[in-house]
């Protein structure tokens, strides 16, 4: 826009000087390149694929006529024959169609262990799958759980070697002090086999209790489902309320899980549970209520 003003405005005299100006060079060429034919006679970037690569490096420009080549990705092998693995770059600038012409390489059939099996999460052992080992009821798992399909070398391979499922057993339970188990002469058992703890007589003037399970199942390798419980002497001090009174369980002792009742005499209202049991820390579980002076109905926490 400035140089049509400028051959606008100058006099007559200065248009051979304006005419040989850099400025008017400049507006000469961008004319002539205006005038050039418009094209593109180039195909673009090679089209890429899941299973195939080009087999060599790609060329910053490919003319109509140019062929590319393809060769299989690693893990992946050729499927069809002829092997139609090369594109040609059209006189329309696009490439010639091409399908997948790979697929993945298998890795070797597994077989399922004894007394287990091998699942294909996808449903294939071809290359990038998964194998999971699962066993059988009563058995468990020696080795790696998950196996990958996965490349090694130019082929493929399983990424370890198959697990073993073998059976469950468990070593003896705990021994306790005061107290036994069923089948205690065995130095194995099955897996859900049961023992059951029971405490020996007390030589005192008060029995123990059993603190905790008594019936242990072999659950797993070596495991069993819960820790051995205890025989002990639990007891608890007799429940004295202040402005109450045991309603139910009156005795003169208490012994582990004795469960009593209280209220509160009238004209006091009871705060916490009305029915408390001698837990095995020889303590009233949960803490004593207490009666509170005043007319509020007393509610049982049952």
């Amino acid at each position: 826009m400035r140089v049509c003003y400028e051959l606008h405005k100058a006099p007559i005299r200065h248009l051979q000087s304006l005419f040989s100006s850099s400025c008017f060079l400049g507006i000469l060429l961008v004319a002539l390149v205006l005038l050039l034919p418009i094209s593109s006679d180039a195909c673009g970037a090679p089209p890429r694929y899941i299973s195939m690569m080009l087999q060599d490096q790609p060329n910053d420009v490919y003319q109509p006529g140019d062929r590319v080549e393809y060769q299989c990705r690693p893990g992946y092998m050729h499927t069809l024959y002829p092997l139609f693995l090369s594109s040609v770059c059209q006189p329309d600038n696009t490439w010639e169609p091409l399908h997948e012409a790979c697929t993945k390489k298998p890795c070797p059939q597994l077989r399922d262990p004894t007394n287990g099996q091998v699942v294909y999460v996808n449903g294939t052992h071809q290359f990038g799958s998964q194998a999971h080992y699962v066993c059988n009821d009563g058995y468990y798992l020696i080795g790696t759980k998950i196996l990958y399909c996965e490349l090694s070398g130019t082929t493929v391979e399983w990424s370890g070697n198959p697990p073993q499922c073998e059976r469950i057993l468990c070593k003896p339970p705990g021994q306790i002090a005061n107290g036994i188990y069923t089948n205690s002469h065995k130095d194995t058992f099955q897996y859900n086999e049961v023992v059951i703890y029971v405490c020996n007589p007390s030589n005192g003037p008060d029995e123990y209790s059993l603190v905790g399970e008594s019936r242990l199942v072999c659950s797993g390798h070596n495991h069993w489902s819960s820790d051995p419980p205890e025989c002990k002497v639990v007891k608890c001090q007799y429940p004295v309320l202040a402005n109450g009174r045991l309603v139910s369980g009156v005795g003169k002792t208490f012994y582990y899980k004795i469960m009593v009742i209280v209220e509160c005499l009238k004209g006091f209202y009871l705060e916490g549970s009305n029915i408390i049991s001698c837990g095995p820390n020889n303590t009233w579980e949960p803490a004593m209520p207490t009666c509170v002076k005043g007319s509020q109905h007393t509610t049982y926490i049952t």
